[in-house]
């Protein structure tokens, strides 16, 4: 980077003190919505089961469409994280569910892949996992928390299908008013974040491609704040010869951003219900959960759906963040099945 980093996009420097009230970012569904999107599940389902067949004209929503406008306006322009609360766990199954979360999804962006199965509806779940496995992803690890970072769309969405015996908030924060606060009081250290790093590609490079690749974890684009963070992907791209080391200052600079995440007035906890939804703008809004406890044998298993989308609202980006993955070739969707839920 050539000159100092600058202020970006402080009309979104909000604290945890200035959205203490959950109803400032929950959008209720009304039963007049539910009805809507009961219409709409309906004709979902008349033209196909497969998700990947449906887009945004298979579910109707004349109604709701313009309060998820909103919703797509205030996470691209606003404080870039919304709950929806809530489907009804109780009345739909799983797969039921999974398709409405999906309609939803569709009228807040484009599905985007997850994963080298081109995974467009994810599941985060425990799946045996161990966090000292170079390729594994964060979505596959259970039990543990999972720090502060951001996953690789414009927008993540997350639905509970089933909540953990114990623990397992979710939780936001604010890497605007993080990175805004670094650029008043340490220029320097964050201007190594402007700088290209390698990043580990976990196992999933193009075929004959290297195994790392190389981005900045921030970004200034007309005006914009862009961030990607995941850390742990760039710290374990040393584990590759080739990999460009990384720098003591580089280092000390994203453990620097962690820290700050982790303090209580950059961040919010949200302890999701069956049904409910999380949407968060991945440019602005870090995320990541609490540990948490399951139990199998009485219905007790952590499992969230997960959506990758491209907003509709953001016309223009940097070019590496346009830059279309081989993870398209081969869509599909991830169909593990849950627990079966505790009786009533």
């Amino acid at each position: 980077m050539t000159a100092m980093p600058r202020p970006l996009e402080t009309h979104v420097n909000w604290r945890s003190a200035d959205v203490q009230d959950p109803e400032q970012w929950t959008l209720f569904l009304s039963d007049a919505d539910k009805r809507e999107l009961d219409h709409a599940l309906g004709v979902a389902k008349s033209f196909s089961d497969n998700l990947l067949e449906l887009d945004r004209s298979h579910f109707p929503l004349e109604g709701l469409v313009d309060k998820l406008a909103s919703v797509e306006k205030e996470l691209i322009d606003g404080r870039g994280f919304v709950r929806i609360s809530a489907l009804d766990s109780g009345r739909y199954s799983d797969d039921d569910l999974t398709m409405l979360y999906w309609g939803i999804g569709m009228h807040l962006g484009d599905p985007w892949p997850q994963n080298k199965y081109g995974h467009v509806m994810g599941d985060v779940t425990d799946q045996g996992r161990t966090i000292g496995d170079p390729t594994t992803r964060g979505n596959e690890l259970g039990l543990i928390a999972l720090d502060y970072h951001t996953d690789g769309s414009d927008l993540v969405g997350l639905m509970c299908l089933r909540k953990a015996k114990k623990g397992g908030l979710s939780c936001v924060a604010n890497v605007v008013a993080i990175y805004n606060e670094l650029v008043r009081t340490h220029p320097d250290m964050i201007a190594r974040l402007f700088d290209e790093l390698p990043w580990d590609f976990r196992g999933e490079e193009p075929k004959g491609g290297q195994p790392f690749y190389q981005r900045s974890v921030f970004t200034e684009y007309r005006d914009r704040l862009f961030v990607r963070f995941v850390p742990q992907y760039i710290k374990t791209s040393q584990r590759h010869a080739d990999a460009p080391r990384l720098s003591a200052q580089a280092i000390e600079a994203l453990d620097l951003v962690s820290r700050m995440a982790n303090e209580p007035q950059y961040n919010v906890y949200m302890d999701l219900q069956p049904g409910e939804m999380q949407f968060i703008n991945n440019y602005h809004v870090l995320h990541g959960r609490t540990a948490y406890e399951d139990d199998p044998a009485s219905g007790h298993k952590r499992h969230f759906k997960r959506l990758w989308l491209a907003t509709r609202i953001l016309k223009d980006r940097p070019p590496s963040f346009n830059r279309k993955s081989h993870w398209d070739d081969n869509r599909s969707v991830s169909r593990i099945a849950a627990v079966e839920r505790t009786p009533a």
